[in-house]
């Protein structure tokens, strides 16, 4: 169901329900962000808080108010949501915790949240288990607690999971103006993709960044990317989960399902949601794109007046996907006139002191940095906070280059601290992004860089968790290859009699079916000629065997798998393969379907590509080849619907002329017959 947040949101009349500390503070910010519109209390006892008297219940409030602030218990709070409900009212935040992010503790706690949710009916809601929203455009707030917002014409909105991340982040003093600030809590009713689709609605909004704990609904998010791409608003996510440990606390905090990071991190790909991993990197991401919007390019120019600062931009850009491209003929003949003979040029550019304290020779002298083919300027000036007033020259020399030359010019504090709040304001107005520290600033400059073109078609959706079992490889075999994936001619045997087998070339390999991982349990038997199969099975000791021709001339091993995510989809992961799989740790994922080109940029994303290129004279691996065997493994997902939940092809041996699945793990619903097709 579609939900109206604009009465929630941007509320004309506001009501506190409930007394003590929080909902006195909630009346409180109210009044002192300068809410305009009708304020309203109920509680038993009148005496006024805040100026406001009270009125015993919700029927007798004067009329529906748009938003309501629920400071009551979590019992209470459901009967109080029943009474807005038929009233007419236009949203409310529920305060109170004790629902279904509590169902561990208590058995009753998912049925109390049901119950609320059905209270309210088609009334909007916000948390349970939330502090609210800041709404800094209009003035208007729900918020039991104080925050450092301010009050802005347009700007940025966030929307966490966590009050108390929240809390933080609105006391940030790094000039990012904050239009709206929401906490989503258990999300009992409107979850956080909804309320963000819903904030795309407001022209003033000009980033959306996104603290995430779990994805419910993926269909949800499709929804917001389309739209956000339409509106040309970027999304920004701060993903949590990458641990296991954190993936508990997630479940435990919220009742969402974290799921894989990997799938996590396919998901935010595929929608063209860039994804940064630290809160400072998240700010500055969101103020950049403030400012500037998506980079046209990750070529970045650097300058500094100290060699040791642009050594240490160099040495810091080189850990991000981010290119310091040196010099062009033009540039360096444009710096030489500005700057003399007596600087080195280079890209990170140190051009001394001899014009500081300047604003027209610093300005000239940066302008030839801030070439065509750069997407971002980053001028590292630190304030000193004792006295700065000597480089208010080079704030100025910022501010024209930027206005000259058109190009995005951010001036960057190397410690976040030296960056002045005044500084910052004076920056942003003229159009110069103020960034607060270096590496956060190299973040955001990666991140706005990235930024994906309109998502592709929506991904498979995800599946519920089922119980499974694994087929033997053989059959695994079987129904890739009726898919179009390549593998080794092959025969079944119950032992392994020499004749049953006479009609493989040699080498073979022997394997002892219905184990997942045979190398480490030493069921494999490679280079085998057939009188030797039965002394080598001897030594296995399984009840059926696997006989098939071995695969040489191998340039590279990969890893290829499907695993059906229940919180994201269908996740494809390319990576290195073979036994030392763990080792390498180098894969890269993706949501299906994919193309055959998603395939390839996959494949190049790896640290092993240069093996698959042909690495130091050795020969190319078939790439045609590799690829149709990834896009024959999609294709076999697809057609078995929903009974395959795994699939690992490990490895998958490229030759210069084929791609030879010659293992294979599938694991399939328990109650499916995967078929042929």
């Amino acid at each position: 169901m579609s939900r109206d947040l604009t009465r929630l949101l941007c509320p004309q009349s506001v009501a506190v329900v409930g007394g003590g500390g929080w909902c006195e503070q909630a009346l409180r910010q109210l009044r002192s962000f300068g809410f305009e519109g009708e304020v309203w209390r109920v509680h038993p006892d009148p005496t006024p808080v805040e100026g406001v008297p009270a009125v015993p219940s919700v029927r007798d409030l004067p009329a529906a108010p748009d938003a309501t602030f629920i400071g009551v218990n979590r019992h209470a709070t459901v009967e109080v949501v029943a009474e807005l409900s038929q009233r007419g009212a236009g949203g409310a935040v529920c305060f109170a915790s004790g629902f279904s992010e509590a169902q561990r503790e208590d058995a009753a706690a998912a049925a109390l949240q049901t119950a609320l949710t059905n209270a309210a009916g088609g009334m909007p809601i916000l948390g349970p288990n939330c502090y609210g929203f800041v709404n800094a455009l209009d003035g208007a707030l729900l918020w039991p607690d104080q925050h450092g917002c301010a009050r802005v014409e347009r700007g940025v909105a966030v929307l966490t999971q966590s009050s108390n991340i929240a809390i933080n982040l609105t006391m940030q003093r790094r000039g990012l103006p904050m239009a709206y600030v929401v906490t989503c809590g258990n999300m009992a009713q409107m979850r956080q993709a909804q309320i963000a689709e819903a904030l795309l609605d407001d022209p003033r909004v000009t980033v959306i960044g996104l603290h995430i704990e779990g994805f419910r609904d993926v269909a949800e998010w499709v929804a917001l990317a389309t739209k956000a791409y339409e509106r040309g608003v970027p999304l920004v996510a701060l993903k949590v989960g990458v641990t296991e440990q954190a993936q508990r606390t997630t479940i435990s905090h919220t009742a969402s399902l974290a799921g894989s990071d990997a799938g996590a991190e396919a998901l935010l790909n595929r929608l063209g949601i860039v994804r940064v991993h630290d809160l400072p990197s998240f700010l500055e991401t969101l103020k950049l794109l403030h400012c500037a919007g998506r980079l046209a390019s990750n070529a970045l120019s650097c300058v500094s007046c100290s060699g040791g600062e642009a050594s240490l931009a160099a040495d810091m850009a080189a850990t991000f996907d981010l290119r310091l491209p040196p010099l062009t003929e033009g540039q360096s003949a444009a710096l030489e006139r500005a700057l003399g003979p007596m600087v080195a040029l280079s890209n990170p550019l140190d051009y001394h002191t001899y014009i500081w304290g300047d604003a027209a020779k610093m300005a000239a002298a940066w302008r030839p940095m801030a070439a065509r083919h750069i997407g971002l300027l980053l001028l590292v000036i630190d304030y000193p906070h004792t006295d700065a007033s000597e480089w208010a020259s080079a704030t100025q020399a910022a501010i024209a280059l930027h206005r000259e030359s058109g190009r995005p010019v951010a001036v960057v504090a190397t410690l976040p601290e030296l960056m002045p709040e005044a500084v910052a304001a004076e920056l942003m107005a003229a159009g110069v992004i103020p960034l607060c520290g270096l590496r956060e600033a190299l973040a955001a400059a990666e991140a706005a860089a990235r930024l994906a073109a309109p998502p592709p078609p929506p991904p498979l959706p995800p599946i519920p968790d089922v119980e499974t079992r694994m087929i033997d490889e053989a059959a695994a075999k079987t129904l890739l290859s009726a898919h179009g994936l390549s593998t080794p001619p092959h025969v079944v045997l119950a032992d392994a009699a020499t004749e049953a087998a006479s009609d493989l070339t040699a080498p073979l390999v022997l394997k002892g079916l219905g184990l997942a991982h045979k190398s480490d349990a030493g069921a494999v038997r490679l280079g085998l000629t057939q009188g030797a199969l039965a002394a080598a099975a001897d030594t296995i000791g399984a009840e059926a065997y696997l006989v098939e021709e071995m695969v040489e001339g191998a340039v590279a091993e990969l890893l290829v798998s499907v695993s059906r995510d229940p919180a994201h989809g269908a996740v494809l992961t390319l990576g290195a393969g073979g036994v030392l799989t763990e080792l390498w740790q180098d894969t890269t994922s993706l949501l299906l379907p994919v193309t055959k080109e998603d395939v390839r940029q996959a494949l190049a994303r790896l640290r092993i590509f240069p093996l698959l290129t042909g690495y130091r004279g050795k020969p190319p691996a078939d790439m045609d080849a590799i690829v149709a065997a990834v896009m024959a493994l999609q294709d076999c997902v697809i057609a078995q619907g929903d009974a395959i939940r795994e699939v690992e092809i490990n490895p998958l041996i490229c030759t210069p002329t084929r791609a030879v699945a010659v293992d294979a793990l599938m694991l399939v619903a328990r109650d499916s017959q995967p078929e042929e097709t």
